[in-house]
Order: structure tokens, then C-alpha cells, then sequence
């Protein structure tokens, strides 16, 4: 559905908290928070080589990456957005070692924000989309301070979670539990404007997006499903399948949100005593909740994303996301070992 009249993300979230009781005022005033500092990580995004912010920053993150000016940038303009407004506890990012509690000068929140600043980095210089994503948790109950453990919680439990892609237009996706929207920034007006709602991602597809290179890495029941889809109408599947690869999660997540298609990041043997490349809390998690209130689904291959329980911040993750047959074919595939 295209709404007919322009809509802003404000007059949504107001609406939201309004009329259909669905969120807390707090948590609309951090989302539009969020909102806002997306807005800026656009325009330097959008700014490239002249605003000086393309390149190496020459140092490393807690995954041992190189980091990009840009995501350092893009880190540094969440977390001064977000800890004076009196709505979080707290802050977590793929690109900081530990927490970031709110300074005790600011009034403390009941919310904790998780972020990849700036996901698909190795695509800034080429000129390709790249995106923010991030996670909204409840602060647990309880008169202690914020430490770690109070970020550990599964995937189910998310209050809120979107990414905005910077793109050919910079469109930010959002679901706070009832369903999925889209809004595109008018950068004209200076606001983000509702350009779809309800999203539906179709159960069926003929898109995959894997890095095919690693395929030699990969366990068999991944190389079981790939196999077939290349096959195509001369295969079990008896149909022609199309791959698509950005190698930048949130512009392939948008591709599926938008026409339907399976995403998969699996496990692979070059590094076995790790589950996966993809962070749990900062990438698997929103992204799956959103797919689901799309009308997906996504696992690691054996159970629901969703349900896990996390051990540590930085934990990673198989994620296999999107059109909800595929994604139970290729799951149904690693139950039969």
C-alpha cells in the first residue's frame, strides 16, 4: 500500500503511540532520535570523497576489521545523538569492545540501543549502497547500573528495530512489533515521509544472494540447497533461480524486503569454533525480527534467530533470512544430518 497523503515518520510514531497504543512515548522520542542521526550519517555518506570521509582510518575494531572513516564517523554520530535524550541506560555497537552507558550528567532511560553503525563499510569507497542497522531492548527491571548482561537478551524480546539503507534514496525500514514500514527521506522537506506500509515478503522466490566464492567451505546441507537452485528447471526444484550478491547485508535484506529472496551467511570450515561471520545482536537479530514481521522467516540453519539466547556481546551467528519456503527447505535440510 502507497499512502496517498505525505505522512511523516513523526506523525507514524505519534499515531503509533496515539491511537494504536503500541509504543511508549519514550521509545517514539528515541526512535525519531535515531531517525534523525541516520539523517546525518546520510548526508556525509552522501557527501563521499568531497566531504574527506572516503578511506582507511588505519585502525581496528573489537573483530579485528579494518575500520573506515566512515565508521568511526557514523559510530561517533549515534551515541552523541542518542545519550542526552534521557531515553537510554545504555549503548552497544559492533564497533566498540564494551558498552557505552550514559553519562551520569544525563538523566538515565529504560531503553538500550544496539547498532552497526555502518553496515556493508567495504562498499563506501566503490559507491555502493551501505546502511545503518539497529536493535531497541527494555532496560531490565532493577535498581542496579547497566553492565553487559543486561544486553544479552534473545532476539524475541526487541521493542523496536529497523536499518536505514543510504542508497540511490536513503530509506529508512522500521518495525516496532505491528508489521513493517518504509519511509523515504525527502531531503527537500528534511524528513523522512511513509512510502509503504505493511510490507510482505513473498513465501516463494527465484533469487538467492550468497558469496559463492566460500561455497567449498560450506557444510553440506547449504551445499545441498545452492546445488539445486543452480540446477534450475532441470533440477529437483524445476525451476531458474537468479543470484544477487551486494556483499552488503542491508542492501541484500532490502532487495528481499522489496521483491522477496533468500539470504544466506552460514557457518563455513575455514574458521569451525565459530557459528558464524554475522553479529547476533547488531545484525542477525533486527534484521530477523523485521523479516518475520514481513512475513519471513529466518534461522541459523537449525532454530529461529529470534529465540536464541546470546552468551556475549559480540556473538555471531549462521544467518539464513527471507522468503519463508526457502528458508525452511534449506533449515529442513540441516535437520536430516
Amino acid at each position: 500500500m502507497t499512502p496517498q497523503k505525505k505522512i511523516s515518520l513523526t506523525r507514524y510514531l505519534v499515531e503509533q503511540q496515539r491511537i494504536d497504543g503500541l509504543i511508549p512515548g519514550q521509545l517514539r522520542l528515541l526512535l525519531e532520535v535515531v531517525a534523525r542521526a541516520c539523517k546525518s550519517i546520510s548526508h556525509a555518506v552522501n557527501k563521499g570523497a568531497l566531504g574527506g570521509v572516503l578511506g582507511t582510518a588505519h585502525s581496528e575494531n573489537v573483530q579485528g576489521e579494518v575500520q573506515k572513516k566512515l565508521d568511526i564517523i557514523a559510530n561517533e554520530v549515534l551515541i552523541e545523538a542518542n545519550e542526552w535524550g534521557g531515553h537510554l541506560a545504555g549503548m552497544a555497537s559492533e564497533e566498540m569492545d564494551a558498552i557505552y552507558v550514559v553519562p551520569n550528567r544525563y538523566p538515565k532511560g529504560e531503553y538500550l540501543l544496539l547498532f552497526d553503525p555502518l553496515d556493508g563499510s567495504s562498499n563506501i569507497d566503490v559507491n555502493v549502497s551501505i546502511g545503518t542497522i539497529f536493535s531497541v531492548l527494555h532496560m531490565p527491571e532493577d535498581d542496579r547500573g547497566v553492565d553487559e548482561g543486561d544486553f544479552l537478551q534473545p532476539g524475541k524480546r526487541q521493542v523496536a528495530a529497523g536499518y536505514c539503507v543510504y542508497g540511490p534514496q536513503t530509506t529508512l525500514v522500521l518495525t516496532v512489533g505491528d508489521g513493517v514500514a518504509m519511509f523515504t527521506l525527502d531531503r527537500e522537506q528534511g524528513s523522512f515521509v511513509l512510502t509503504q506500509e505493511n510490507v510482505r515478503i513473498p513465501a516463494d522466490t527465484q533469487e538467492f544472494a550468497i558469496n559463492m566464492s566460500n561455497m567449498r567451505h560450506w557444510a553440506s546441507p547449504v551445499r545441498r540447497y545452492i546445488d539445486e537452485c543452480l540446477q534450475g528447471r532441470d533440477g529437483p526444484r524445476e525451476k531458474d533461480f537468479n543470484m544477487r550478491w551486494i556483499a552488503s547485508m542491508v542492501a541484500d535484506v532490502h532487495r528481499i524486503m522489496t521483491r522477496g529472496g533468500i539470504f544466506l551467511y552460514p557457518w563455513d570450515k575455514r574458521e569451525p569454533g565459530k557459528p558464524g561471520k554475522l553479529r547476533l545482536m547488531y545484525e542477525a537479530n533486527p534484521m530477523a525480527w523485521l523479516v518475520e514481521q514481513a512475513g519471513g522467516a529466518a534461522t541459523n540453519g537449525k532454530e529461529r534467530i529470534l529465540d536464541i539466547q546470546p552468551t556475549k556481546l559480540h556473538e555471531r551467528v549462521s544467518v539464513i533470512l527471507g522468503s519463508k519456503n526457502e528458508v525452511e527447505r534449506v533449515t529442513s535440510y540441516h535437520s536430516e544430518l
